[in-house]
């Protein structure tokens, strides 16, 4: 008699679901692949949340960054102003300074050089995986930037007012304007392009007191910022001390007298050294009158010559 055993298969039921399980997750994993995944390569999350600040003409992109625990994300920006939308066929141009950039944010200051809509975007990058770009909702116009009013110091130096202004590049033209600090003063304006370099306003009167305000100008938007606070500084009431005022009147009086004196007595030592004054002795000197002494030879030639004749009157009756 034979003994046949048949082989049936496991009917248990917990072993069935569980293959059946496995093969779920197994599908649901390979049908998640390709939408990870465009031409091979794993896509990050885009940057969310784009903006613009624009302060004074600095224009700065930010944006939430895109976190990977352990790893460094990169951002690439690009922007499209108007002539490469128009001419260039709507291509789009990296950013000097953030192409890449580890930062959240991205300075496009020199990005941004015509009063026109721009288009921003950004994207994330890590190693080969790259994510979609993020485009600002709404084009930039550096026309919309805001413009506070500058920092200022007003110092006096002596009897000059002069002012101090910040440094905001070479687009703003500041319109300082400064008066006397008393009823009915009129106030003066000075256009001032250098910055960061102290500049005189005006020469001060002793015991007044001057208030300057000022205001920056961006000729490239047309625009003005609101003006700053007035602040004033004041000289010292007395003119001059009285000291000072007596030193000088004396100082003034001893050049009245020295000057002249020494004029003098130079032209003396000159006239001496060039023609020295010579003394003869009192036997040198004549005492008389020429027309006297002339006389005075006549008559003793006479006298000389009548002597001679009479010695000589014997002599001739001798002969």
């Amino acid at each position: 008699m034979f003994q046949v055993e048949l082989n049936l298969p496991n009917t248990d039921p917990l072993c069935g679901l569980e293959e059946i399980l496995t093969s779920l997750i197994m599908w649901f994993f390979y049908a998640l692949i390709p939408c990870l995944l465009i031409d091979g390569v794993a896509v990050l999350p885009a940057p969310q949340n784009l903006s613009v600040q624009s302060t004074n003409m600095k224009h700065l992109l930010m944006w939430s960054p895109v976190i990977v625990p352990g790893e460094i994300i990169y951002y690439f920006v690009e922007y499209q102003g108007e002539y490469e939308s128009l001419y260039m066929s709507h291509i789009w141009i990296p950013s000097s300074w953030c192409s890449p950039t580890e930062c959240p944010e991205c300075d496009i200051t020199d990005d941004i050089t015509a009063t026109v809509p721009y288009k921003l975007r950004v994207r994330a990058t890590l190693g080969s995986q790259t994510s979609a770009w993020s485009t600002l909702q709404h084009p930039f116009n550096r026309n919309s930037t805001t413009l506070t009013p500058p920092v200022m110091e007003v110092t006096k130096d002596g009897f000059h007012l002069v002012i101090k202004l910040e440094d905001l590049g070479p687009q703003f033209e500041f319109l300082v304007a400064y008066w006397r600090r008393e009823p009915g003063a009129k106030e003066h304006v000075q256009v001032v392009r250098s910055r960061g370099i102290p500049v005189h306003l005006e020469t001060m009167e002793p015991g007044a007191a001057y208030c300057v305000k000022v205001r920056t100008f961006v000729k490239a938007i047309g625009r003005h910022s609101p003006s700053s606070q007035a602040e004033c500084v004041k000289v010292q009431g007395e003119t001059l001390p009285l000291a000072l005022a007596l030193f000088a009147f004396v100082g003034f009086m001893l050049i009245l007298v020295v000057v002249p004196l020494s004029i003098w007595k130079m032209g003396q030592l000159l006239r001496n050294s060039c023609c020295p004054v010579v003394v003869l002795p009192d036997t040198l000197k004549i005492t008389n009158s020429p027309q006297k002494l002339i006389s005075c030879r006549r008559e003793e030639v006479e006298a000389c010559a009548t002597a001679v004749l009479s010695s000589e009157e014997p002599f001739r009756a001798w002969l």
